[in-house]
């Protein structure tokens, strides 16, 4: 349904550590770099096929009712995804674990990034409740 997804970050370099590790966890990788922005999708992806799309500007952290749940292949992935996070200087919001209220084998986990923005990842891929 969605192109891409498009914020911004008040420290590019410090995002770009962020994101290349968690999403790295999730088999996800850079594909594009400029000097202004970054962009994730699938490895080896063209540059107009990302799926999230960084820029360095000043930022407001958003309220709690926005989120970003990413696709885990596995529940371990979902684990790399948590502790990738954590050293990369996320906050934990929810460790991984199963998520019984949103479906029987829903396990997940959430984290903030560096600007506050909440990330999920989750597996299996299910449409959520």
């Amino acid at each position: 349904m969605l192109g891409h997804i498009s914020f911004g970050v008040s420290d590019l370099e410090r995002s770009a550590a962020f994101y290349d590790a968690t999403l790295q966890a999730l088999g996800y990788a850079r594909v594009y770099t400029s000097d202004r922005s970054i962009g994730y999708g699938a490895p080896g992806s063209e540059d107009d096929r990302f799926a999230i799309f960084l820029q360095a500007r000043s930022v407001t952290a958003p309220d709690s009712g926005f989120h970003l749940a990413f696709i885990a292949q596995s529940r371990d992935a979902v684990d790399r995804f948590h502790a990738a996070a954590l050293a990369c200087g996320g906050v934990d919001q929810g460790a991984p674990g199963l998520r019984p209220h949103y479906g029987p084998d829903y396990y997940a986990a959430f984290v903030l990034d560096p600007d506050g923005y909440k990330l999920e990842a989750k597996h299996p891929f299910t449409p959520d409740p």
